[in-house]
């Protein structure tokens, strides 16, 4: 079978069949993962580490620090990558207008620097998608966050939504972090889990939720619907609305692995 003529039936037959039975997803006739969900614990990594969160400090390491805003200063990006230093967060999550000047500034500190491709939209081709691929990680970007073609999806056109997460995940380097961002607030849920199910299966490292900048972000039940469709190994990236302690570590309840905030210093800071 062609996995570009595979339709949301058969991607969802594969998924299944090189799933464990508690990895499978359930049929959307039955309801779907509501309170069940919120107090499970699951593996941060293929290593199936739990993520023991104690203190909101703890949440720091999980946190791509997050300005995206186009009216961003200099100023305040050199903020971000301070207050990133400060606290210890996984990376600085920016444009890639910024990505340079990020990368100069947290060289030698363990900081990562994430940039943004197709956003916030997704909606430029998947050609000028590889070049700004290219180009922030020639700038200094170590992992990378796509928005999908979600038009594609809408249309249920697999194959042009699957070649654009590709052309993404061929200018990536063999040590570029990849995270696709599929919008939930703009999905059904029955497009949550395709769209999940192909950034797995197209081999990226992340599915994210959320832009940040559409109608809604990250919701409980979509990371725990994301979990439950993806298995325990894949990373997921909640992101969009996250601004307290209690929210952050709801998400990391329901199956997130790592979260993208703006209110960073807040959420560790209580």
């Amino acid at each position: 079978m062609n996995p570009d003529k595979m339709n949301k039936k058969e991607i969802d037959k594969n998924s299944n069949e090189t799933m464990s039975e508690s990895e499978k997803v359930p049929s959307f006739k039955n309801s779907l993962f509501k309170s069940d969900l919120v107090n499970r614990n699951f593996p941060r990594s293929a290593e199936g580490c739990d993520i023991q969160i104690k203190t909101p400090a703890d949440l720091a390491p999980y946190i791509d620090h997050t300005l995206l805003k186009p009216d961003a200063t200099e100023a305040q990006i050199r903020k971000l990558c301070e207050e990133a230093i400060q606290y210890g967060f996984c990376s600085v999550c920016v444009n890639p207008v910024r990505v340079e000047y990020c990368a100069k500034k947290l060289m030698g500190t363990g900081i990562k620097v994430c940039a943004v491709i197709g956003f916030p939209l997704g909606a430029t081709d998947s050609k000028t998608k590889a070049y700004e691929t290219q180009d922030v990680i020639k700038n200094g970007a170590s992992e990378i966050d796509m928005v999908i073609n979600i038009g594609a999806l809408k249309d249920r056109d697999l194959k042009t939504l699957e070649e654009d997460l590709r052309a993404v995940l061929r200018a990536c380097r063999s040590t570029t972090t990849t995270k696709a961002i599929i919008e939930t607030c703009l999905l059904t849920d029955e497009e949550k889990v395709i769209a999940s199910q192909l950034v797995k299966k197209v081999g990226y490292d992340f599915v994210k939720t959320s832009t940040g900048f559409s109608t809604a972000g990250a919701t409980a039940h979509d990371v725990a619907l994301i979990r439950r469709t993806v298995g325990p190994k894949m990373g997921i990236k909640a992101a969009g609305g996250i601004r307290t302690f209690e929210d952050a570590l709801l998400m990391i309840k329901t199956g997130a692995t790592r979260l993208g905030c703006s209110a960073s210093v807040k959420i560790v800071s209580v």
